[in-house]
């Protein structure tokens, strides 16, 4: 069998406006969306966000209303996936900090911060700044700690919250 040399940026830059449309319809936003080979096989997965949650209905309508166009834009035999983000969500995007505002959050970090005598511990997001960083709420002491991006090593969504 003949090996193509499959540009996954190519792709997703012209998957990506089709993908984002199709949620908005369906009141979801795509939170990530990957084209990755694993085991000799493509995998387009889509993890989509809705306030009120994601709904078998949704990633069913996502998946129908999508497939009469991806033939055309991938060049291979793939698999696709719609799903949910999942409860323990780590969060991977500038967008994520923004959509999850008010959650509570597992936050790891690389290194010291000011003022914060700690590297690992339970925050609300406060707000999210790309030119500043992540501003949130340290649960044990209700104070408000600005946090530059660069020093955040992990976040994901804390599970008692959802």
């Amino acid at each position: 069998m003949e090996q193509k040399h499959i540009n996954k940026n190519e792709i997703l830059q012209k998957l990506t406006p089709l993908i984002e449309n199709t949620a908005i319809r369906y009141n979801a936003i795509p939170l990530e969306i990957d084209f990755s080979k694993e085991n000799g096989k493509w995998f387009l997965r889509i993890f989509l966000y809705k306030k009120d949650g994601v709904t078998l209905d949704d990633c069913e309508n996502v998946s129908r209303s999508l497939n009469p166009f991806l033939d055309d834009l991938i060049p291979v035999k793939f698999y696709l996936e719609v799903s949910s983000p999942g409860l323990d969500r780590k969060l991977k995007s500038d967008k994520e900090f923004i959509i999850f505002q008010g959650k509570l959050i597992d936050l790891k970090l690389k290194s010291f911060v000011d003022n914060i005598d700690e590297k690992h511990f339970i925050a609300k997001i406060i707000d999210f700044d790309p030119e500043n960083g992540l501003t949130v709420q340290k649960i044990d002491d209700n104070k408000n700690y600005l946090i530059p991006s660069d020093k955040i090593q992990k976040a994901q969504l804390h599970i008692e919250d959802i």
